[in-house]
């Protein structure tokens, strides 16, 4: 995507940068990343690492054990062989609590992903539900996202796994879904780099203007429907139980490696091939995006990473070129298309979210709505 020439800058005190459109500076150079993180997300997160939030964490369990008293399972946790929801896996355990793991099986799992699960939910004893998506419509949307030229071509798989997460948990009317998503390690990705996974609308907008496959049994799931069915009706609620602990990100690989045979994979989200991919080739060869400023910019922020280190990790490839080349082919093969095929279809110029069928034009209007439910709804039981 083509912005305004401007001077490179880099924040001193993160490594976020002018690659991001809408940074800015304060005149010490500090940036709006940094300047947020201090005023609104800082005081929560040196509370978590004091302990001071143990308290919260003990009540928000106490809820949970309470909403699934005579239920088989109180919790949903999304599991994908990450750090983040593997350890929150670990922990939930350790709290007393009594979780179902689901998890998506986009067709893109890692062997050391699967190999990852698999420890978990042994080692755990959890029940787990895999909702294993018809390969041929997963293909097509993937291949539909590409061809759209949109920046986040991570939405397919995304948006189902939240989509399975909330359905289990309205089908064994589980109150509660717990997030690995955490203020530690993701505060300072920026609003251009992103596009909302949930807008349903968009994904088949996408799937319809490029797609030759129907979508029957990918699984989707509208705003409308999760915030207000879901969340208001059914009362399900999505918190992050990561930020109530003294959260250090590099204790916690430590941790589940020791006591679940967790295997690295050398990237925040890489236990997906085609994450891997997406992050470490699609974005910074197509849009000049390149994630890991955002990730390591976040441990910075929280005390748990030196800048210079990740300068350092900066100065390194972001993928190794024996790899690229080999996951290039594999996804290449995967999607039906030859390597020259999809690298024609890489060098379309960038499209904006916004020009296919989208909701979030409305979301402003639903937020209302909702808040308004909710108040009623409170109203009432009151």
């Amino acid at each position: 995507m083509t912005t305004e020439l401007r001077p490179y800058q880099r924040c001193v005190r993160t490594v976020m940068d002018t690659t991001d459109p809408d940074i800015w500076f304060d005149e010490n150079g500090v940036s709006n990343h940094a300047l947020f993180f201090d005023k609104e997300i800082g005081p929560y997160v040196e509370q978590a690492a004091r302990g001071e939030r143990l308290g919260e964490l003990d009540a928000l369990v106490a809820e949970i054990k309470r909403s699934g008293e005579g239920k088989p399972y109180d919790c949903i946790i999304g599991i994908s062989g990450g750090v983040d929801s593997t350890y929150l896996a670990l922990q939930a355990v350790k709290l007393g609590l009594r979780p179902l793991a689901v998890h998506f099986d986009s067709g893109w799992n890692s062997e050391l992903a699967v190999n990852n699960i698999e420890n978990v939910v042994q080692k755990l004893h959890l029940d787990l539900v895999t909702d294993v998506v018809d390969w041929r419509e997963m293909r097509d949307l993937q291949l539909s996202f590409f061809k759209a030229s949109v920046m986040n071509c991570d939405i397919p798989t995304d948006h189902a796994f939240a989509t399975v997460a909330f359905k289990q948990a309205v089908k064994y009317g589980i109150k509660y879904v717990l997030s690995g998503q955490n203020m530690v390690s993701e505060s300072s990705m920026p609003a251009a780099w992103v596009y909302p996974a949930n807008d349903a609308r968009h994904v088949r907008g996408i799937q319809r203007r490029f797609g030759s496959v129907r979508l029957k049994t990918y699984p989707t799931l509208g705003r409308w429907k999760r915030y207000f069915w879901y969340g208001i009706v059914r009362g399900v609620k999505s918190v992050t139980p990561l930020d109530y602990l003294p959260y250090d990100y590099r204790e916690a690989k430590q941790v589940i490696t020791e006591e679940l045979d967790w295997r690295d994979y050398g990237g925040k989200h890489y236990e997906s091939v085609f994450t891997r991919y997406y992050q470490g080739h699609y974005l910074p060869e197509k849009f000049g995006i390149d994630k890991r400023k955002a990730h390591l910019s976040s441990l910075i922020l929280s005390k748990q990473l030196d800048r210079a280190d990740a300068v350092r990790q900066l100065d390194e490839s972001p993928y190794n070129a024996t790899l690229l080349a080999q996951d290039h082919a594999f996804i290449a093969k995967k999607l039906g298309v030859s390597t020259d095929e999809l690298e024609e279809i890489f060098a379309r110029p960038p499209v904006p979210h916004d020009e296919y069928p989208h909701e979030r034009w409305l979301w402003p209007f639903t937020l209302r709505l909702l808040r308004l439910a909710a108040r009623v709804k409170n109203g009432i039981r009151r």
